[in-house]
């Protein structure tokens, strides 16, 4: 079957058994070609499964909405941090001279990469908005490296399926598959608006994914690995993490 068959099938069958109340086989369909996300599992699993399937055959490359300088939000709302470790402290009173970002797992060229290392690849900005899960938003403008470049400065190997990125609080972190990994609006942002990144919006390095809900745009990021299994790395399934109990995949 080629790709575009396949897809016009899927899709078709996806609509089809989910009309008629038919959830679980539309995630079984789903597993067979593997649109399946790692939190499937539960009462609301074959739900998680139909929005992301549905999200990957229909929008794979579609883009966030991009606004005009003029609606960057003239106050942005900083929702809480946890209270800032002492490790975080000092290299803030550095000025974050000594932060890396460390790429590594399924990568042929492991990296510990500084913040004016990240500044050296191709910069890009975007004014998007940010959506919380909560009912605010706020738009501004978001500038950084596309992090589809340092994935493949680092030789991300063929078999990767996903990026797990952790902030420098050890229970703060998540995931995204390949397609978010290598979008271009997804971000390594460390500047905003006039200015370097604000630690209240997650400077130094924020991840911003803005094709889903806000609380996957983790801030203080300071590691990514690269991988082909969430084994264990799903933050909607784990009580320690502040993610806990929101869907894995967070579209709008």
């Amino acid at each position: 079957m080629s790709k575009i068959s396949r897809r016009k099938f899927v899709t078709a069958g996806l609509a089809a058994t989910a009309g008629v109340s038919g959830l679980a086989v539309a995630a079984n369909l789903a597993k067979r070609y593997g649109l399946v996300p790692p939190d499937s599992g539960g009462i609301y699993g074959p739900g998680e499964t139909l929005t992301y399937a549905g999200q990957r055959l229909l929008a794979r490359n579609s883009l966030a909405r991009e606004f005009p300088r003029s609606m960057i939000s003239k106050i942005p709302f900083a929702n809480e941090i946890p209270p800032l470790n002492e490790s975080f402290k000092r290299l803030q009173g550095g000025g974050f001279a000594n932060w890396r970002l460390v790429i590594d797992g399924m990568v042929a060229r492991p990296a510990s990469l500084s913040l004016a290392d990240l500044k050296s690849f191709s910069v890009r900005s975007q004014i998007t908005e940010v959506v919380c899960e909560e009912g605010w938003s706020y738009v501004a403008e978001w500038i950084g490296t596309p992090l589809f470049e340092v994935l493949r400065a680092c030789e991300m190997l063929p078999e990767a399926r996903y990026v797990v990125y952790f902030s420098i609080d050890p229970d703060w972190w998540d995931s995204i598959d390949m397609a978010d990994a290598q979008h271009p609006q997804t971000l390594l942002a460390w500047a905003m608006n006039d200015g370097d990144l604000p630690v209240a919006f997650g400077g130094p390095l924020r991840l911003r994914v803005p094709r889903q809900l806000g609380y996957k745009s983790v801030k203080f990021v300071n590691r990514l690995m690269v991988t082909d299994s969430l084994k264990g790395f799903v933050s909607a399934l784990d009580p320690k993490s502040p993610n806990f109990g929101y869907s894995w995949y967070a579209g709008i």
